[in-house]
């Protein structure tokens, strides 16, 4: 029971986006390196706020 309420906190926070960047990153890429944690969360908030195009500020 506390597996399934750890996994489900993890999907929530978003916690298993960057284990799964790294498992499709491995198998399409396995010759390039990974990012580090923190260069995948500057990645991932540069591409969010370059791709607004529905927000008018």
């Amino acid at each position: 029971m506390l597996g399934a309420v750890l996994w489900y906190a993890r999907e929530l926070t978003g916690e298993t986006e960057y284990d799964r960047y790294c498992e499709r990153r491995r198998r399409h890429h396995s010759h390039a390196p990974l990012p580090t944690r923190r260069e995948y969360q500057r990645m991932r908030t540069r591409q969010r706020e370059g791709e607004s195009p529905g927000r008018c500020c």
